[in-house]
């Protein structure tokens, strides 16, 4: 790596000469170029003056100051700079040693890794670093890099010293008007939020990548290939609508502890899809429950016709000296009648039977012409 700030660091009254690299790559991030979209031309960006409308050379682009609100720019030269009361031009000056926790999140700005300049810096470069580890702090200080000076911070990390920069606290914007009203919030809410943030497990820095460049270049390479661009894939969870907060969290913290994608997919979706698929299933198990229910029916129904129609014909006949007000010879007679015609009675009585297993009433009519 190349070094792009050599000074040192000022601790007490030990200093330790350091060389300075960037600890980030943006360069891997997306970046596009403007085009001219009628011919696909790139634009160019030319340094106009405002006085003359000419083109203005980069060697004869220099430094200006203009206080907010005020149109006048003060013209800054390099020696006006390199005159300025600046001590952290070329050092870094530790001012304490805090816990990491009094640092704000939002103060962090660029991160450099810093290493000893010199085989006289290692001995107390180490020293520096150890110390940071084994008394878990952090070094608070003010450095000028780049032609201003900011807040620092130094941190053991990987074996190595790394300093972020920090923003200065007026430059950290207050939260007025983002902050929500009070909401109350239920203890099973919040106890199952937190029982989520536990199962959901540690990150694995080696499973983060950039889907979005990714896909931006597949999309070149088929551009490239004269190829039609693949469509992108709906996202399972993108339709999901939150219908209860305890029901989202418990069927959030169920998908994580199965573990799988697609069960957390599933689980996040709302209730009416799932129910309407259950549903499903029973709908579509009908009618071959109903096919198999009819066909057994009309094999019950062919067996027990006879029975049934005999059983009728008793009752019917067991009823009629009722319902002719107890006259038993008018019954006697007609078990006389029925007896005595012998062969052709039994077939009057099997036509009889399935007559009444088709149609009831016929059965009382041919009894009442039979007696």
């Amino acid at each position: 790596m190349r070094s792009i700030w050599n000074g040192s660091i000022s601790f007490g009254l030990v200093t330790i000469p350091v060389k300075t690299y960037s600890a980030t790559d943006r360069t891997s991030s997306v970046s596009f170029v403007r085009i001219h979209e009628k011919d696909g031309a790139q634009i160019q960006y030319r340094k106009i003056c405002e006085l003359d409308g000419k083109e203005v050379p980069n060697e004869e682009v220099g430094k200006g100051y203009q206080a907010p609100g005020d149109e006048t720019i003060v013209p800054i030269t390099d020696d006006d700079l390199s005159q300025l009361p600046m001590p952290t031009a070329k050092t870094l000056s530790i001012l304490s040693f805090v816990d990491p926790g009094e640092i704000d999140p939002l103060q962090l700005d660029k991160a450099y890794y810093l290493g000893p300049n010199g085989a006289s810096a290692t001995k107390p470069y180490t020293l520096l670093r150890e110390a940071l580890e084994h008394h878990q702090r952090v070094a608070v200080g003010k450095v000028a890099m780049r032609g201003r000076e900011s807040l620092a911070m130094l941190r053991a990390h990987d074996g190595a010293i790394v300093m972020h920069t920090l923003l200065w606290p007026d430059q950290i914007r207050p939260a007025t008007g983002v902050v929500p009203d009070d909401v109350e919030l239920r203890e099973n809410e919040l106890k199952l939020a937190e029982t989520l943030m536990d199962s959901l497990g540690e990150l694995d820095p080696e499973e983060l990548h950039d889907d979005y460049r990714e896909a931006v270049e597949e999309l070149v390479a088929a551009k490239l290939e004269g190829e039609e661009p693949a469509a992108p894939s709906a996202s399972g969870a993108s339709g999901a609508r939150v219908l209860d907060l305890t029901a989202a969290l418990e069927k959030s913290l169920r998908a994580a502890r199965g573990g799988g994608e697609g069960d957390a997919q599933e689980e996040s979706a709302s209730v009416t899809p799932i129910r309407g698929r259950k549903t499903t299933k029973k709908s579509e198990a009908a009618p071959g429950t109903g096919k198999r229910s009819g066909t057994a029916t009309k094999k019950a129904a062919k067996k027990t016709a006879p029975a049934a129609a005999k059983k009728t014909s008793a009752k019917q006949t067991a009823a009629a000296p009722k319902a002719a007000g107890g006259r038993t010879k008018a019954a006697a007679t007609a078990k006389k009648t029925t007896s005595s015609r012998g062969t052709t009675g039994g077939t009057s009585k099997k036509s009889a039977s399935k007559s009444t297993a088709k149609k009831a009433p016929a059965k009382k009519t041919g009894r009442q012409s039979s007696a």
